[in-house]
C-alpha cells in the first residue's frame, strides 16, 4: 500500500531558503525539514511507482565540487530517477519553483549514439519518434537533451530530421509549480499520469537505442 500523500511546500520552501544558504552549518540546522519534507515523500512516491514504472534512485543532495569553480556544497533541487532499465526511465525533481516531472534517457556511449542515430535515420522508427515528440509536445512537454550544434558526420545536411540527429541524448519534461494538488494525496496520480503520457518515448528509446 502506497504511503505517499503529496509533497509539502515546507520542500518548496527549503530549496527557496537553501539558494540563499548553500552552506554545511545551514544546511545542518534545517535537515530535519529536508529529511521530512523532501526525501520522506520521495521515498513514498518511490513505493508508490515501483510496480508500474521500475525501482526508483533518489538522488544524493550533495554536489561533487572537485572540478567545479562553484564550491556550494548542496544541489539546489531533489530528483529521483524511476526506470526498469538501465539508463532510461522517468524522472521527478522538487526545487524552489515547484515540481518537474520528465522522462527519456541521459546517457551516451558510443554504441548507444550509433543506435540511436540508426533509428533516427530509419523511415519507420524515425518517423515514430516524430510523431511522439509531437504528441508530447501538444501536451505541454518540451523536447530536451545535450546536442551537437551541426548534424553528425555520415547524414545529409538537410536530412529531414536533422534536428533529431544533432541530439545525443532525448528526453521530455514538463514544469507543473506548485498546483493545489502538490500537497495531497492526488499528488500520485498526477505524476504517475504524466509518467504514462512520456512512456512511448522511453518504450521508444528501449526499443531502438537503449544500452
Amino acid at each position: 500500500m502506497s504511503i505517499f500523500t503529496g509533497i509539502p511546500m515546507a520542500a518548496v520552501e527549503f530549496y527557496a531558503a537553501l539558494e540563499k544558504n548553500n552552506n554545511k552549518e545551514w544546511w545542518l540546522g534545517h535537515k530535519d525539514i529536508y529529511d521530512a519534507a523532501v526525501r520522506a515523500p520521495l521515498l513514498g512516491l518511490q513505493q508508490a511507482a515501483e510496480g508500474k514504472f521500475g525501482s526508483g534512485k533518489i538522488f544524493r543532495p550533495y554536489r561533487d565540487v572537485r572540478f567545479s569553480p562553484d564550491k556550494s556544497p548542496y544541489k539546489i533541487a531533489q530528483g529521483m530517477f524511476v526506470s526498469n532499465y538501465e539508463e532510461v526511465g522517468f524522472y521527478v525533481q522538487i526545487d524552489a519553483d515547484g515540481l518537474l516531472v520528465g522522462g527519456g534517457y541521459h546517457s551516451s556511449s558510443p554504441a548507444q549514439l550509433s543506435r540511436y542515430r540508426a533509428a533516427v535515420d530509419s523511415s519507420a522508427s524515425g518517423a515514430a519518434l516524430e510523431t511522439i515528440l509531437k504528441g508530447l509536445g501538444s501536451a505541454g512537454l518540451t523536447l530536451e537533451g545535450q546536442t551537437l550544434k551541426r548534424v553528425p558526420q555520415g547524414f545529409a545536411k538537410d536530412h529531414p530530421r536533422a534536428e533529431l540527429l544533432k541530439h545525443k541524448t532525448v528526453s521530455a519534461s514538463k514544469h507543473l509549480g506548485t498546483p493545489l494538488w502538490l500537497e495531497t494525496a492526488q499528488a500520485e496520480q498526477e505524476i504517475l499520469s504524466s509518467w504514462e503520457q512520456l512512456r512511448p518515448l522511453v518504450d521508444w528509446v528501449i526499443r531502438y537505442a537503449a544500452p
